[in-house]
């Protein structure tokens, strides 16, 4: 079994052990003031019901409708009130009490279908950020394509190795491997080698995101829905920062006025996509802020302080995990205790 399979393994179980174990010490309610912001971006992707598939090494990305609606009902409980993307710059500045906002990436159907009936019945506003090569059926969800040729396949080759992929525990195993190598190398190198695997794999690229994506008419329709702010998430979802200030800059700016196009609408907030400092830094964010967007959303991990409102283009979020679907869970991230010991005890991360 691969290392790098063990090691996300153990990963995941020490995360899982700390949420346990801030609710069995009551470490969400005796630090929280001290690690708790003013409020939090949630983030989300796939809700959908559970599948009974044992291999999903994706399911990090997708919650069911039941875990949305309980974390809804707690998140309210525990004296957050839900804003819409829009109120954050201004609540940041000037306080108003407790809140989160919600946001969900990429533009899935199940968001519409699962999602949307979950936050009309608890009056919810929420934002959606559209990819627009996503919206026209022709983009590369190049995650869920590796999840699928490693499904199909026995085994793969990637630089002269051979990862076998007969058992689940193979399956994981070359899963982890092949995504922890290709990420950490230059993007046109992993959507190139997934594409090749995909085709001796008999896996039809566009399909797939035509098939878990909402195309322009329908996200149209959806945006009538009241509550429903659209966001930008770029032409093709790349990891910006591996790529040039033009194409960056491009990716930013274009998708904002595509999107701006097909909706008659000002689209004034952007996700960066993956959007972890390896993907969105300082140069994409003066990107965003020179777009002229509100607000634009990372990946990193931590709640939101005052001194973000002089960082609106960098703004942490906090991701609801579908690893981790518990009341404990979502209880430990509300408390914020997770991402001052993450974070080190700093409150920003803007670098």
């Amino acid at each position: 079994m691969s290392s790098r399979f063990l090691s996300s393994s153990f990963k995941h179980r020490v995360i899982g052990a700390g949420f346990r174990a801030v609710a069995a010490t009551g470490a969400d309610r005796w630090l929280a003031p001290l690690a708790r912001g003013e409020g939090a971006i949630l983030m989300f992707h796939h809700v959908r019901p559970a599948r009974p598939d044992p291999f999903q090494p994706n399911r990090l990305l997708e919650i069911t409708p039941e875990h949305l609606d309980r974390t809804l009902t707690l998140v309210r409980r525990l004296g957050y009130a839900i804003v819409p993307l829009d109120e954050v710059p201004d609540r940041l500045r000037r306080g108003g009490g407790r809140f989160v906002a919600l946001t969900f990436d990429d533009g899935y159907r199940d968001n519409r279908d699962h999602a949307l009936p979950i936050l009309t019945s608890h009056d919810a506003p929420w934002t959606m950020f559209v990819t627009t090569d996503y919206a026209s059926g022709e983009g590369r969800l190049w995650w869920l394509e590796l999840e699928e040729v490693i499904r199909r396949s026995d085994e793969i080759g990637l630089d002269g190795r051979t990862l076998p992929s007969r058992t689940f525990d193979e399956k994981n195993a070359a899963f982890a491997a092949a995504y922890a190598d290709l990420r950490a190398g230059p993007e046109p190198r992993l959507r190139e080698i997934i594409g090749a695997w995909c085709d001796e794999a008999g896996i039809d690229r566009r399909a797939l995101v035509r098939s878990l994506c909402l195309g322009w008419d329908e996200i149209a329709a959806l945006s009538q829905e009241t509550g429903l702010t659209i966001g930008a998430h770029t032409l093709t979802h790349p990891m910006l920062a591996k790529h040039d200030e033009a194409t960056a800059r491009r990716e930013i700016v274009e998708s904002r006025g595509i999107i701006a196009e097909r909706l008659g609408r000002e689209i004034r907030h952007l996700a960066y996509p993956v959007g972890n400092p390896g993907s969105a830094g300082p140069r994409e964010f003066r990107l965003a802020r020179e777009a002229g967007y509100g607000t634009a959303v990372t990946t990193r991990p931590g709640h939101l302080f005052p001194a973000h409102a002089d960082h609106l283009a960098a703004l942490p979020r906090v991701s609801v995990n579908g690893l981790y679907q518990s009341e404990a869970a979502v209880r430990a991230l509300m408390s914020g205790v997770p991402f001052l010991l993450w974070n080190r005890g700093r409150r920003l991360d803007v670098g």
